[in-house]
């Protein structure tokens, strides 16, 4: 139960503000707040945190437990940097509404975020893919559909840029503090 909970909560965090969130909030804000719209995000979401629990789990199968604490560093470390980089996308002028084109967009843009990182290094470190697949589908799919209920207003209502940067900074902090521990230098 710790994995799932644990993929859940880091999941929804990372995934605040992130580039599939804020996607899915510009279209249901233009395009209508759909049911469609919502079951792809969904949909999307669940697919990408299997992918990366699934990856992870193939991983730990392979390591020695300070690679594995390596690559858990790692995985932070590009979950840093994924959340600090500042986002600039504009809201599409003439937006699809091709549900499989918006369903390519999405699985492209969950399929290396954060919280996809965060997933597959919860798979590596407790070795139950499953349960931190549906972690992270759980905590990914809450952010989306947060993302779809509050449409064009999300960046009104939260301070997303802010919640990034320390999320960046938390998570920068972590890897290296994990990456030490991998290499011995602190207990």
């Amino acid at each position: 139960m710790t994995p799932l909970l644990f993929a859940m909560v880091a999941s929804f965090l990372a995934a605040t503000g992130a580039r599939d969130q804020i996607l899915v909030a510009r279209l249901a804000g233009s395009l209508g707040a759909s049911p469609a719209l919502l079951a792809v995000a969904l949909a999307s979401s669940a697919l990408t945190a299997g992918i990366a629990a699934w990856f992870g789990a193939q991983l730990a199968q392979t390591m020695s437990v300070n690679a594995a604490t390596m690559f858990v560093a790692i995985a932070l470390l590009l979950a840093s940097f994924e959340c600090g980089w500042p986002n600039r996308e504009k809201t599409p002028r003439e937006p699809t509404r091709s549900l499989g084109a918006i369903a390519i967009v999405l699985f492209v843009r969950q399929l290396t975020d954060a919280s996809r990182f965060l997933v597959a290094a919860f798979a590596v470190v407790f070795a139950s893919w499953p349960l931190a697949g549906m972690g992270g589908a759980l905590g990914g799919g809450a952010a989306v559909a947060l993302g779809w209920r509050l449409g064009a207003q999300l960046d009104e209502r939260l301070p997303l840029r802010g919640i990034r940067i320390a999320l960046a900074i938390i998570l920068f902090v972590l890897a290296a503090i994990t990456g030490l521990s991998a290499r011995g230098i602190i207990g």
